[in-house]
């Protein structure tokens, strides 16, 4: 019932209006009552009906009282413009057809005065509205400090205060000519500087950081004074960048995370123009079960294959992203599959099932300090899993493989990273071997997030109160996120001719203290104050800082800037096979290691 009392309301309203409306312009055209107004008073009574009508039908026809104008906005005016209009039309094609004798005046001052009405009884409401939210939100609302008084500023700030919970208590913004004045009945309080002070005085509990193309450099320096400042801090996602887009809202907002603060600015691929050749092909993802494995297929999902199989050695982690994926699959296309890489009559079972028409290999132990103490297993998995998977992948005539390497694997001082680099010899001599396949390596930095990465250990130990344990204050990584490693992989595969190691434009290496210390400020503590920082010392295989390229490397342009092809001696399959069988059958670890040794010379064991 109560979904009619409005539209109800407002149709009575406009009744009332047109009828005021008509009879002030009688008054208005004969002021002073005279003989003439006696006169046509008969013929406006008679005839105030119709007119009515004829308004009020067309006011239906565009649904002037269904719509909801506390909200109102240009398109409403236009609309109640247009509505006033068509009456005035459809009443004048009446009054011509029976002659009616009245002064075209009428007609036309009851159309100013009707729609002038009109739309101030609209904007009325949307005032009470605004009123009565206000209201609510003074009382109740979270009081939230804006960041940039510029377009994104504007647009976030209109829709907190049209239907949001929060209070925008003042806006920040380092253009001097726009602080002091006033937007939107918010005060642009001053520069970056008179954060601290905002938040005491008015008790602010979130800083929206309203600049989307703000360098990533900029942005770490707000996010280091507003986590000082121990409150929430939400951004607008990247892609509003240009800010040409006008539906910007309050839910696309999101809190300020890790990789908001790399010293780079994030990279964007186009995976749809990337992916057109995994588009109705089988696509096998080994190691899909795990953070950058996983990612992939969430991503080739995307791009309509005819299959993908999900491969992986754990059946919970298998299960999960086989769980995930199929909501928005058809039937069929997934195909999780249980198998370690490392047996090869399994693995050859799954290419004569399947005949996977484009293979990326994600498997691998890869936890430093553990394979250390196992080489047999790293060899085992990482060297072994990758020969029987390249191997197969040129019998059965694979159009692409695509092998995940690390920049471990550069000068490695870890067994680890060592078997990382043979996996790379391996694509490359097996490139030589079949022709009809395209086989590439992908070689990146550390992912933000992954698991056993150095972020959820953080967030575990900022959630337990500390400390927060780094290895050595000078330790440095190359960073990205998920999401970037995936699509990197997806562009390689697209700009493979045969045996590249493509390596990532990764910006600058971050220091891992300081990537605990923003963590720490994101949570809203102060480092050393509220979290301690302990420094353990660098565990077996680790080294101050990874590199992507050995000395003996250069690299080459490829057609994206950020992605370089590196420059690396090829590998004689007949030199290679022998040392590769016998690190294979090798059971002593000691012997695996010089064997590592042989096959690399710049490889390095760090044991401590």
């Amino acid at each position: 019932m109560q979904r009619y009392l409005l539209p109800a309301f407002l149709f009575s309203l406009d009744a009332l209006i047109l009828v005021f409306s008509s009879w002030l312009s009688m008054i208005v055209r004969f002021p002073e009552q005279d003989a003439q107004y006696a006169f046509y008073t008969p013929a406006f009574t008679l005839n105030l009906p119709v007119m009515l009508c004829c308004y009020l039908l067309c006011y239906v026809c565009f649904h002037l009282h269904q719509r909801i104008w506390q909200y109102a906005g240009p398109r409403e005016i236009v609309q109640i413009v247009v509505a006033n209009v068509g009456g005035f039309l459809l009443f004048g094609v009446y009054a011509w057809a029976i002659a009616l004798n009245m002064p075209r005046s009428i007609y036309f001052l009851t159309l100013g005065y009707a729609t002038i009405l009109v739309i101030s009884s609209r904007l009325s409401l949307r005032y009470i509205y605004y009123r009565i939210n206000k209201e609510e939100r003074n009382g109740k609302g979270i009081p939230v400090l804006i960041v940039g008084a510029g377009d994104a500023g504007h647009l976030i700030l209109l829709d907190i205060q049209q239907r949001d919970k929060r209070k925008v208590v003042g806006l920040i913004d380092d253009d001097k000519t726009k602080q002091g004045r006033i937007m939107n009945g918010v005060r642009i309080l001053g520069g970056r500087d008179k954060i601290p002070a905002a938040v005491d005085k008015y008790g602010v509990k979130e800083i929206i950081i309203a600049i989307p193309s703000l360098p990533a450099e900029h942005l770490k320096d707000l996010a280091r004074l507003c986590g000082e400042c121990k409150v929430a801090v939400s951004v607008i996602p990247s892609f509003f960048s240009s800010l040409e887009d006008p539906k910007i809202r309050v839910q696309d907002l999101r809190p300020l995370a890790i990789e908001d603060l790399l010293d780079r600015d994030p990279i964007h691929l186009d995976i749809d123009k990337i992916g057109g050749y995994l588009k109705g092909k089988t696509v096998l993802v080994t190691g899909a079960g795990g953070s950058i494995g996983s990612e992939i297929c969430r991503q080739v999902r995307k791009l309509y294959p005819r299959q993908l199989i999900l491969l992986g050695r754990g059946e919970n982690s298998i299960y999960e992203i086989n769980q995930e994926l199929k909501q928005d699959c058809p039937p069929g296309v997934l195909q999780p599959v249980i198998i370690n890489v490392a047996c090869r009559e399994s693995l050859e079972r799954v290419f004569e099932v399947f005949h996977p028409q484009v293979v990326f290999h994600a498997a691998a132990h890869k936890h430093v300090p553990l394979m250390e103490h196992q080489p047999r297993e790293a060899i085992y998995n990482n060297v072994g899993g990758s020969l029987n998977l390249t191997q197969l992948a040129g019998e059965y005539r694979v159009e692409r493989f695509v092998l995940i390497s690390t920049d471990k694997a550069v000068n490695p001082t870890s067994v680890m990273g060592a078997t990382k680099r043979v996996t790379e010899m391996i694509m490359q001599a097996v490139n030589k071997k079949y022709p009809d396949t395209t086989y590439v390596a992908v070689r990146f930095g550390n992912v933000l997030g992954s698991r056993g990465s150095v972020v959820p250990l953080f967030k575990k130990q900022i959630a337990a109160g500390g400390p927060v344990t780094v290895t050595d204050p000078e330790m440095k990584r190359y960073f990205m996120t998920i999401p970037e490693a995936s699509q990197l992989v997806l562009e390689a595969a697209a700009l493979g001719k045969g045996g590249e190691v493509f390596v990532l434009d990764m910006g600058k290496p971050v220091k891992i203290v300081d990537l605990a210390k923003n963590m720490i400020r994101l949570s809203g503590l102060e480092p050393e104050k509220d979290i301690k920082i302990k420094f353990t010392g660098l565990r077996p295989g680790e080294k101050l800082f990874e590199e992507l390229l050995t000395a003996e490397e250069g690299t080459v342009a490829t057609q994206n800037k950020k992605i370089y092809q590196a420059i690396i001696k090829d590998q004689d399959p007949e030199i290679l096979r022998p040392k590769l069988h016998e690190l294979l059958r090798c059971m002593d670890s000691e012997r695996c290691i010089k064997l590592l040794q042989d096959l690399i010379p710049t490889y390095k064991p760090n044991h401590f």
